[in-house]
């Protein structure tokens, strides 16, 4: 029997199509700027629910398990901050904008090092002090918690 996806595979599954989706669109040539609106929009609507769902579900549970995390945590919603930034300046922006790829560029190595942070640092520390029942739980409030959220990132 497969094991329940718990909040921590969630979030590393998340991360993973998102840095395809960032490879993608590293991968795209000059001219394409239909395809580069396409991945951007794809990027945002993704980014946008992942954040939603840390921030809301994850991170309120996790915080309080040690110092270290709590710490984390709150070095994370920085990130999210800078991150969230990023993507509505994107959103916001034509993909033939001279600044259009160096906008994703810094949002990409926004995104990928926090991504590393969490995959490193925090998560580890949350496997340690959660028990799977409690893990699968909060992955079942994270995919609630996708549902509704936001269309469009507000930094």
């Amino acid at each position: 029997m497969a094991r329940p996806t718990d909040a921590i595979t969630l979030l590393e599954t998340d991360h993973k199509e998102v840095g395809e989706l960032l490879d993608g669109y590293e991968k795209l040539g000059d001219g394409q700027l239909d395809a580069r609106r396409d991945l951007a929009g794809r990027i945002i609507r993704e980014m946008t629910a992942h954040i939603h769902i840390e921030e809301t579900v994850f991170y309120p549970r996790v915080r309080d398990v040690g110092s270290k995390v709590k710490d984390e945590v709150l070095e994370g919603i920085e990130e999210h901050h800078l991150i969230k930034t990023a993507l509505h300046e994107l959103e916001g922006m034509d993909p033939g904008d001279e600044r259009y790829d160096a906008k994703v560029e810094v949002m990409a190595e926004l995104i990928r090092h926090h991504h590393s942070e969490e995959e490193t640092d925090l998560f580890p520390r949350v496997r340690r002090a959660l028990d799977t029942d409690e893990l699968v739980r909060l992955a079942e409030e994270m995919e609630e918690a996708r549902s509704t959220a936001p269309a469009h990132p507000a930094p």
